[in-house]
């Protein structure tokens, strides 16, 4: 990483997802693939991260995201 490059804050929702994987005990790796299983669609690591800094809004895979995590919504 460049030195004037910052890293991301999470958003709410970012915060709550590394909760909720914590408590499960669980990676996001592992929701990673659950949010593939459960929607048949491509997502990945930094598809997952720029939802968690809120640089992308999928309503639809934050409620498949809330759904496997038990979040609140």
């Amino acid at each position: 990483m460049k030195g004037s490059e910052k890293l991301k804050a999470l958003t709410d929702f970012g915060i709550e997802i590394k909760t909720a994987l914590i408590k499960l005990g669980k990676t996001q790796r592992w929701l990673e693939e659950k949010v593939k299983e459960k929607t048949g669609l491509y997502f990945d690591s930094s598809y997952l991260h720029k939802i968690m800094v809120g640089e992308a809004n999928p309503e639809h895979i934050k409620a498949v995201i809330r759904e496997i995590l038990n979040i609140q919504g």
